[in-house]
């Protein structure tokens, strides 16, 4: 019997003046633009992930105010699941000179009507339902989450 193991990963909606924060990366052989993201490590919280993966692709210091869903996504090009729990969250501050990930190009902030005209750069469908969430009001609290 195969063992179904979803991929539990974190992203989060960043919004500052009507922009939105979005990671320009390679990925799947070529360039895709994508909310911050990744996976969740041993030993941290889901909210630390995020936090930590918005860092680690975008330069930036963040707050984490609310969940705005969890998904389940399987990728087309791998048939992976993922399970990505997307959070919304404030910009404090950009670190200069600081060292992204490997693979990422950069942080860019884009409107939904700008991240619509990118349409054939989307890591995947999520990256529009994210934000459509989050402009659709859609927020739950922090305290769901038990550590």
């Amino acid at each position: 019997m195969t063992r179904f193991t979803p991929h539990i990963t974190v992203a989060t909606v960043i919004e500052k003046d009507g922009r939105f924060l979005f990671v320009k990366e390679h990925a799947e052989q070529r360039i895709v633009l994508n909310q911050p993201a990744g996976h969740l490590e041993m030993d941290e919280s889901l909210i630390q992930a995020a936090i930590r993966e918005t860092l680690e692709e975008t330069g930036w210091d963040i707050e984490i105010s609310h969940l705005l869903g969890i998904h389940l996504y399987t990728a087309p090009s791998n048939n992976v699941t993922y399970q990505r729990v997307c959070f919304a969250g404030r910009a404090l501050q950009q670190r200069e000179n600081y060292t992204l990930d490997e693979g990422i190009i950069g942080p860019v902030w884009l409107t939904r009507d700008e991240l619509l005209e990118q349409r054939e750069l989307w890591r995947s469908p999520m990256v529009l339902r994210s934000v459509d969430d989050y402009l659709s009001g859609t927020r739950f609290s922090l305290d769901i989450f038990k550590n």
